[in-house]
């Protein structure tokens, strides 16, 4: 049985000691680990050498890190990137993720267990992607093959059919590898902003949790509560290039000058994420969570319902959490404090349909207790509705309380507990009503 390949990294910084230091950390995991003084080198070792991941400095001379990471990306584009920056400002970092497509980017001065974690999990990736794409040609060579069975060999048929079916099994499990390691990536990109530490920890999750539960209560469509839901964790993605001091300051504390940058982060957030086809609906969302509803917020003026329905679901529950941790006012407010608040705008910020709403299941999650059952995979019917959010194996949020199976879903639900051979039951709502 022959062993894996041992993974390239290659590190391409103008700054001897960087290399260094990063050479000697990752010595004991047993990497090949090869190393350019410049963006020119960097590509030369590309031509010559298989690389698995490359390690780029930001700020380099003749070429910087975007620029180099582009051309990777356009000549190598199975080589993973990351580029190591500081954060200087968001409009460098933001060209490097758009164009070079980069799998994350690492603050200067980094942390060593969040730098090994990283380039670990951008290995698994390109591992996982390598072996989807020779499966993906394997099932390609089998149809083939197929094709050109002589009908009357039913056996053969049968047999070819038979793999062609655990080789499609296989897919389906490396094309679920690939959908949590795409939720993984997003709540790493959230994390980004609340890696910054203060007050602002925690925030995108909760936001989202409760954007996803408003949507649910409001009977949006499932595409649009994983819509809002995304746009939840990603909704400060655009205040990366923010320093420490304007992150720390209340929104009612800034000068004229800092307003006039703190509003431009809901544009640079959709620039971020506009790239990536599975965002583009949350990257509106992020857009116009600043929107009023009568028509004087920003960046866009829009009233009404011209903002999207998502955003105006975001910009609810982003204020009620805002408000709570204090980031809108130096003040903190309690819950009932934050409750009283978000009334008072009722018609002027926020859609008052929605304020209802989410005043009411505010209101009914501390008077109610939620009344449920578990419903083997086999019985779920459409309609029914989860008591509890639904994680994975490893911990990722699958589906949120409150939401609606349709049967599409409960299908695929069945068919995964069947294929897998595992009882699976849910939690469902006795009452069967958001």
């Amino acid at each position: 049985m022959t062993s894996a390949p041992v993974p390239t990294v290659l590190l391409v910084d103008d700054e001897p000691g960087i290399l260094s230091s990063l050479r000697r950390l990752l010595r004991p995991y047993g990497y090949r680990v090869l190393t350019a003084s410049s963006a020119a080198e960097g590509l030369q070792t590309l031509e010559h050498e298989l690389v698995d991941l490359v390690i780029s400095d930001m700020r380099m001379p003749e070429m910087d890190g975007a620029k180099f990471l582009e051309l990777a990306r356009s000549r190598w584009p199975d080589v993973m990137r990351v580029l190591l920056t500081g954060y200087a400002d968001i409009g460098a970092t933001v060209a490097a993720i758009n164009r070079g497509e980069i799998y994350r980017y690492i603050a200067k001065p980094w942390d060593d267990a969040d730098l090994v974690l990283t380039i670990a999990k951008a290995l698994e990736q390109s591992s996982l992607e390598r072996e989807n794409r020779r499966l993906a040609a394997l099932t390609k060579q089998q149809n083939q093959a197929l094709i050109e069975l002589n009908a009357s060999l039913e056996d053969q048929v049968a047999r070819r059919t038979a793999e062609l079916a655990q080789i499609n099994a296989f897919l389906d499990l490396a094309n679920e590898e690939l959908r949590r390691n795409f939720m993984v990536s997003i709540k790493m990109f959230a994390n980004m902003i609340e890696m910054r530490e203060g007050a602002m920890g925690g925030h995108s999750r909760r936001v989202a949790d409760l954007a996803r539960r408003l949507a649910a209560t409001l009977r949006l469509d499932a595409k649009t509560q994983q819509d809002v839901f995304l746009a939840g964790l990603l909704h400060d993605i655009g205040k990366i290039g923010f320093p420490d001091a304007l992150l720390a300051q209340p929104v009612s504390r800034m000068s004229a000058e800092e307003l006039v940058r703190y509003r431009k982060h809901p544009l640079a957030g959709e620039a971020a994420l506009m790239p990536l086809s599975e965002l583009q609906h949350a990257a509106s969302i992020v857009r116009s969570h600043h929107e009023r509803f009568d028509g004087t917020g920003y960046p866009d003026g829009l009233a009404g319902e011209a903002i999207p329905i998502g955003a105006r679901v975001l910009a609810v529950v982003n204020d009620y959490d805002a408000l709570q941790i204090g980031t809108v006012a130096e003040k903190r407010l309690g819950v009932d404090e934050a409750r009283h608040a978000l009334t008072s705008g009722r018609d002027r910020r926020y859609d008052p349909q929605v304020l209802d709403a989410f005043v009411e299941m505010l209101v009914s999650a501390t008077t109610d207790a939620v009344r449920e059952l578990m419903v083997p995979a086999a019985d779920l019917k459409a309609g029914m509705v989860l008591s509890r959010d639904l994680f994975g194996h490893d911990g990722t949020l699958l589906l949120a309380a409150d939401y609606v199976l349709d049967g599409r879903l409960v299908g695929q639900i069945q068919q995964f507990a069947q294929r897998e051979g595992v009882l699976l039951q849910l939690h469902i709502r006795a009452d069967r009503r958001l």
